[in-house]
């Protein structure tokens, strides 16, 4: 017999699931949108988030194979989307950068998203809102974790 708290884990396990496809669906749009992989535009996420990085710490950040990362690097660095610097603390590291005009207008495809969001969380009260930050913020580490393992395999 199933307790409540198993029927509210299976709740949240399809929760997860569902915004999960949701999102891959989402970014798959608007990925299309720039001509780009989804893979390639969440790098890019990750450059905006972090600033410059090595490909060894985009890696570390993605979850990805060193050698994905490369050809990621090259595919978008051919399309101008980033560019390589050698690092002004150390000359022998090369670091990824976002082209600064990049991302210009692409905030506008996210109105319609933010908008909704918005009115979503003001349903919510600031320890609600903690609570699930929290839950969220735990939740990518350890979808990071699960994304290295499958490709180290």
């Amino acid at each position: 017999m199933s307790t409540h708290r198993d029927e509210l884990v299976a709740r949240l396990a399809n929760a997860g699931r569902r915004t999960s496809d949701a999102a891959v669906m989402f970014h798959s749009a608007l990925s299309a949108r720039l001509d780009i992989s989804v893979t390639d535009w969440k790098l890019l996420g990750l450059l905006e988030t972090h600033g410059p990085l090595s490909a060894g710490e985009l890696s570390q950040h993605s979850g990805l194979a060193p050698a994905s990362i490369t050809s990621a690097i090259d595919r978008l660095a051919k399309r101008g989307y980033v560019h390589r610097n050698r690092d002004t603390t150390d000359g022998r590291r090369v670091l990824v950068a976002l082209d600064e005009g990049l991302l210009q207008g692409v905030d506008a495809q996210f109105e319609g998203f933010f908008r909704r969001l918005g009115a979503l969380v003001e349903r919510y009260t600031d320890a609600e809102l903690d609570l699930l930050a929290g839950f969220l913020e735990q939740n990518a580490a350890l979808m990071r974790e699960a994304t290295a393992e499958l490709t180290e395999r």
